[in-house]
């Protein structure tokens, strides 16, 4: 099967960063040729050509790598809304984990289905995902289903007086789930999708399943996907417990290096920078969901600049999953926060987004650029509406970070298939994934006796 996306304006984020007018020619799941067009080529036409390509004419478009999302919680897109203003401890203990172990498999599809809707949507290609402690196969199903790719795990949780029962479980059962999980679907849909193991944080996981953890994963070559130094009050119970700061502790735990993911890392000391960067271990810097909690903003600017692996994340339940706006956001907190207008330009904020997030998949030489022989992973913007334009001397990547919305999406590719075409979607049903996320959101609810945030609105529908 080939595909001629014609005439675009092409965000290679190869490695001279080349923005080119081409033509992609995808066969299969991957590119087969990027092509510059000459300025005075004729505009292509659409449909079949005669040796069966089929023609898509992005003229006046423009053509970025799939976003990749580091560090994602699909499970909990069904409780947007309803763990606002509250800080990571009490998010959690309060909301957030009480409705987790409410879910059943039925909602925790329609949780995942609903996310994948928006990461379409919005440009997103690829995600790497801590599922919660029950009913992970129905997450792998899900993203089986509507073609995304990812690394997914189980979440791990064994300690901790705040759990849900049902949440803190036997250290050695958890292991064993979790080899199942991986027996089923690591590499499942030719590679799409793989396993990542996922203990959620120190603070609910034994040393003993966190050494566990760490073993299955090298064993079986698999990343380790876990949260550091988010909040502060989640690094005073670490240090009361282990009796140092948290990057410390992980690392001498063998939790750094190039296969482990450490989302967030915002309250790090210098010598704590330094473990991450020299161990070449990835850190997914989360901006919407730190800011919004307060928990504070990563020290970006400071990592890459000591070489460390920094990626993006949309995180959990936290009002939005466009991946295109956190891209914005990434780059003007880092401004905000260093006092410095030059900081996180434009072009490292969608280097993250894209290269970064391969890195942290393991899939750098597949992913997170559009260059012959990687896999068509791909994503249409029409730059030409209200919010971004005018367009006369702009830089176009520039207008991509700072202006583009899910608005902006035409269409989303991941594996050479089209999932999102000419802003229709083409692997799930949009009314039956909203009524069934309105429809489990108050199963859910019901089921762990959590009450409405309001009753404006509230109730089954």
């Amino acid at each position: 099967m080939k595909t001629l996306l014609a005439d675009g304006l092409v965000v290679t984020m190869d490695a001279e960063r080349r923005v080119l007018r081409a033509d992609i020619l995808v066969e299969n799941d991957r590119i087969a040729a990027v092509s510059p067009r000459d300025a005075g080529a004729p505009r292509p036409q659409e449909g079949r050509a005669e040796d069966g390509t089929e023609v898509v004419d992005l003229h006046g478009m423009t053509v970025i790598p799939g976003l990749v999302q580091a560090h994602m919680h699909v499970t909990q897109a069904l409780f947007r809304g309803l763990c606002d203003d509250l800080a990571l401890m009490e998010w959690l203990r309060e909301r957030t984990w009480p409705m987790e172990s409410s879910h059943s498999r039925e909602s925790n599809a329609a949780s995942a289905r609903l996310a994948a809707m928006e990461l379409i949507r919005s440009g997103t290609t690829s995600l790497i995902d801590m599922g919660t402690t029950l009913h992970e196969d129905a997450i792998f199903e899900v993203m089986a289903e509507v073609g995304l790719r990812g690394l997914f795990g189980k979440c791990m949780m064994d300690v901790g007086d705040d759990l849900p029962a049902l949440m803190r479980e036997d250290a050695g059962a958890c292991i064993r789930e979790t080899e199942r999980l991986i027996r089923r679907w690591h590499m499942a849909e030719n590679g799409r999708l793989r396993y990542a193991v996922a203990p959620r944080f120190v603070p609910s996981c034994s040393e003993a399943l966190l050494a566990s953890a760490r073993d299955l994963a090298r064993q079986n070559g698999l990343r380790l996907h876990t949260h550091a130094s988010e909040n502060l009050g989640e690094i005073a119970l670490v240090e009361a417990r282990c009796h140092e700061r948290n990057v410390r502790y992980l690392d001498r735990i063998g939790y750094t290096g190039d296969d482990v993911i450490l989302a967030h890392c915002i309250w790090l000391d210098d010598e704590e920078k330094r473990i991450l960067a020299e161990t070449g271990t990835h850190v997914v810097h989360c901006p919407s969901s730190n800011t919004k909690m307060s928990s504070g903003i990563a020290p970006v600017t400071e990592l890459r600049a000591l070489g460390a692996h920094v990626a993006l994340g949309l995180d959990g339940a936290h009002d939005h999953m466009d991946g295109l706006m956190e891209v914005r956001q990434a780059s003007i907190l880092q401004k905000a926060r260093t006092n410095d207008p030059t900081a996180l330009p434009a072009m490292e904020a969608l280097e993250m987004a894209t290269l970064g997030g391969a890195e942290a998949m393991g899939q750098a030489d597949e992913l997170g650029s559009l260059e012959p022989g990687k896999k068509a992973d791909l994503v249409v913007l029409d730059m030409d509406m209200p919010h971004s334009l005018p367009a006369w001397g702009r830089d176009p990547v520039q207008r991509v970070v700072y202006q583009a919305t899910r608005e902006n999406v035409v269409h989303t590719m991941t594996d050479g298939r089209f999932l999102y075409r000419n802003r229709t979607f083409l692997t799930l049903d949009p009314a039956r994934t909203l009524a069934d996320a309105e429809k489990h959101c108050v199963a859910v609810m019901k089921r762990g006796d959590i009450p409405p945030v309001s009753l404006f609105f509230c109730g089954e529908r």
